[in-house]
């Protein structure tokens, strides 16, 4: 499922006072890390993670990575931080807009 603009704009509202709650630091992307970002996700749906790491291509690579293994979506990236979005499979907390 891929988000619609109007989707990506709720979202980003949403996740504005949000706290980052994974930190990925000069170690990168580890095992570790996925699984407190998926528990996160599962947990909450959307979350804010920190990429305090060298250049924007290892951070790009990175937020594209946990992406990836968590199965959720990017919404934005701003600077060191990502906002990811993935749909609970049994109680959806964060109901989006249609289109």
């Amino acid at each position: 499922m891929s988000l619609s603009e109007k989707q990506r704009k709720y979202l980003r509202r949403l996740a504005h006072p949000l706290h980052p709650i994974v930190m990925l630091g000069n170690a990168g992307l580890t095992e570790a890390v996925v699984k407190e970002a998926d528990r996160a996700l599962r947990d909450h749906e959307l979350i804010k993670v920190s990429a305090r790491m060298g250049a924007r291509a290892a951070r790009d690579a990175a937020l594209d990575s946990i992406t990836r293994q968590t199965g959720s979506q990017l919404v934005q990236r701003i600077g060191h931080v990502g906002v990811l979005y993935r749909r609970s499979d049994t109680l959806a907390k964060i109901i989006l807009p249609d289109g």
